[in-house]
């Protein structure tokens, strides 16, 4: 329903932990495959895309290189020919849940590279449930407020189940969360963390879930596909996931929350009309059971990934800054370069944590190396 790719699993602190969890995570298959009407790519076709999206995340490195920080847009390569809507969709709305007009050159081209990654056979949720066994952890228990001036002293949290206190916060609700007020902050935050919660709101990202019975499309275990679009109503599709009769359709970006907001019999109808023009009407005969995420209507989430808008990709470090001592945030949108991953929801959660643990004296501040006298370079000739 939510997170399903691990990764560069090499370095994710989720994968690290994952080894005793006694679940399957297994590399996620290299390269895509591209849909041009009723057939795939060819070899040259497929060639052509792939040099397309290396051009255009090389043009948007070199405008992230400018004195101002513009769209991705903006940073267009103009010889994508055809491929242009194809690449567009590719990189904005399915990578980043965004259009190109919507994104800062300077946040996207701080994002890891996200070239290799993984799977957990059973999902990434039963993951995380895994390692999170154990723990007191209290679900259906959502803050409605935080007063950060509360008795003693302390912060104090309203919920359903009555109130949670402590000496320190650290918030992990999403931007779009709380930009909307849903948590009420006593005294109310400071602007300097509002407006970059602005630059940082969320975009649109679902998966509609079709299974289909017999593998009619023909494909792998976890193959991916994008069809070569003239537009931005398109999507792409995780098929027989993982080894199930299960296609993923993924929908993002403006078209992609267009559709959600029609409903999820819209977006199943969309995904199954898409897949009849790409690969033909006997795709409806295989049709079972369907499913279809509305992420930006859930009370406590309201969208996807917080994918920087133009101007705006500093505000990842401004809420990193404590607020009053007391409160710390975390989450995928306060982590600078694996935004919009667990792996770097998990880091920031690391590290806001140890932010805490520092104040009340748990762990001792880093000392700084003594470093050796540096020798005076030599210029060359």
């Amino acid at each position: 329903l939510g997170a399903h790719w691990i990764y560069s699993p090499d370095i994710n602190p989720v994968t690290k932990l994952a080894g005793r969890s006694g679940l399957d995570i297994y590399p996620a298959p290299t390269g895509q495959r591209a849909r041009i009407g009723r057939r795939h790519a060819r070899e040259g076709e497929l060639e052509d895309f792939l040099a397309a999206l290396v051009r255009t995340n090389r043009a948007i490195g070199d405008a992230a290189r400018g004195k101002t920080d513009v769209s991705c847009a903006q940073a267009l390569p103009k010889d994508l020919a055809d491929w242009r809507s194809t690449v567009e969709f590719v990189l904005g709305p399915y990578g980043c849940g965004k259009d190109f007009a919507d994104m800062s050159a300077v946040d996207f081209t701080n994002a890891a590279e996200r070239d290799t990654s993984a799977f957990c056979r059973q999902g990434f949720g039963a993951l995380l449930a895994k390692l999170a066994e154990g723990l007191t952890v209290q679900l259906g228990a959502p803050a409605s407020r935080i007063d950060l001036g509360g008795r003693s002293g302390r912060v104090e949290a309203q919920t359903p189940k009555g109130r949670v206190s402590g000496r320190f916060a650290i918030v992990t609700a999403s931007t779009n969360v709380l930009a909307a007020g849903k948590i009420k902050f006593d005294p109310e935050l400071p602007k300097r963390q509002l407006d970059a919660l602005a630059r940082l709101k969320l975009g649109s990202n679902d998966h509609i879930v079709l299974e289909l019975a017999g593998n009619p499309l023909g494909l792998q275990r976890d193959d991916l596909v994008f069809e070569k679009s003239a537009g931005a109503s398109t999507a792409a599709m995780l098929a027989n996931v993982p080894g199930t009769p299960l296609a993923m359709v993924e929908i993002g970006g403006r078209f992609g929350r267009e559709l959600s907001a029609k409903g999820e019999m819209a977006m199943v109808d969309f995904a199954v009309e898409w897949l009849a023009n790409l690969y033909g009407a006997d795709v409806k005969k295989a049709l079972k059971r369907t499913h279809a995420t509305r992420w930006n209507d859930e009370p406590w989430v309201l969208g996807s990934v917080s994918t920087a808008s133009p101007g705006g990709q500093g505000a990842r470090k401004i809420l990193m800054e404590p607020v009053r001592d007391r409160l710390f945030f975390a989450g995928e949108a306060v982590h600078e370069t694996m935004w919009g991953t667990v792996g770097g929801a998990w880091e920031s959660g690391e590290r806001a944590a140890e932010a805490v643990l520092r104040k009340m004296g748990v762990l001792k501040e880093p000392v700084e190396p003594k470093r050796a006298p540096q020798r005076p370079s030599r210029k060359r000739s």
